[in-house]
């Protein structure tokens, strides 16, 4: 059997325990690599994070930002072999490594398309599993075949090559979860989710990159940072990523932007559409969208195919100040 079919959907609801220890192949998550002898001080006038001081046990988030200061990528970074990576959504990856090759042809950096696998390992048991697989320690480490990197307490990511990411999956015993559940927690834990459809749409504190420690205003000049400084030091910006949370009549299609309502008195206005979604199997469901930052508590959603449904917004996990 192939080893990427291996991988089944784990029906929960929101209340049920997860395995201690689940694998899943992250089909649609890929990574853009940089090497050369000019990889770090190009990347630093690029990029919101500051790369400069990113020690080989770190990774960090950034993003890349056009000259209007609206994000091509959030990405994670960290060193990966002899240079780093910048993991993200696959869809993604054509039109900002394009954008981000632009000025790359005068300065030593070769910046490619990986193709590393990229597997997931969640659970209770996660760290323990990570441990087997490495005799390092820190939040990044050099394993056989690639790079592991700590996501958050239950959760870490393995960039591999293929031999060995098939390797590894096979001799596993952990719980072989489709990627929906990497995108659960991606939702509770509020990490933005940039795919395709949202390039070049939002600045990086409208989707809480500030919040997640992905902007140094402290570094030098980079690409928009013009607007994401603008947008600290004089309060330009209105809108913030949320959590969202509901009930839905059947569980919600990945091939089609699930747009939504908020309620205005009696009425309802579009609130855009969920950036990242995932349905329980008590026809519950969880998301992440962009609203206006100034919203009135209890303000109820819904989404616009399903009108009879009624959603929350729910508390992030960190704050949204960038002190």
């Amino acid at each position: 059997m192939n080893w990427k079919n291996t991988f089944a959907p784990l029906r929960v609801k929101p209340t049920d325990a997860l395995p201690d220890l689940m694998l899943t192949h992250l089909d649609n998550w890929g990574a853009i690599t940089a090497v050369g002898a000019d990889k770090k001080s190009y990347l630093q006038g690029q990029v919101t994070c500051d790369v400069v001081s990113l020690q080989s046990q770190q990774s960090t988030f950034g993003a890349h930002c056009d000259a209007k200061g609206k994000v091509w990528s959030v990405f994670r970074l960290f060193h990966h072999h002899d240079g780093y990576a910048m993991f993200q959504p696959v869809s993604a990856i054509e039109a900002e490594l394009r954008e981000l090759k632009k000025y790359a042809i005068f300065s030593k950096i070769e910046l490619t398309h990986s193709q590393d696998v990229a597997l997931g390992v969640m659970g209770n048991g996660a760290d323990a599993y990570i441990n087997s697989l490495s005799n390092s320690e820190g939040d990044v480490r050099a394993i056989e075949g690639g790079t592991a990197v700590r996501i958050s307490a239950q959760r870490w990511l393995l960039l591999l090559n293929e031999d060995h990411a098939a390797q590894l999956v096979s001799q596993s015993e952990a719980v072989k979860a489709d990627a929906t559940l990497w995108t659960r927690f991606d939702i509770e834990e509020a990490i933005p989710v940039i795919e395709r459809s949202e390039q070049s749409e939002h600045i990086p504190q409208a989707v809480n990159v500030q919040a997640l420690g992905g902007i140094s205003f402290s570094k030098g000049c980079y690409t928009g940072q013009e607007t994401v400084a603008r947008a600290k030091y004089r309060g330009i910006n209105k809108r913030a990523m949320y959590i969202v949370r509901g009930d839905v009549n059947e569980p919600l299609s990945t091939d089609e932007a699930q747009q939504m309502e908020r309620s205005v008195g009696d009425n309802w206005r579009s609130a855009g559409h969920l950036m990242a979604h995932y349905t329980f199997s008590d026809n519950s469901a969880i998301g992440l969208i962009v609203l206006p930052n100034n919203l009135e508590a209890g303000t109820e959603l819904r989404l616009t195919a399903q009108p009879n449904t009624r959603w929350v917004i729910e508390a992030l996990p960190y704050s949204l100040d960038d002190e």
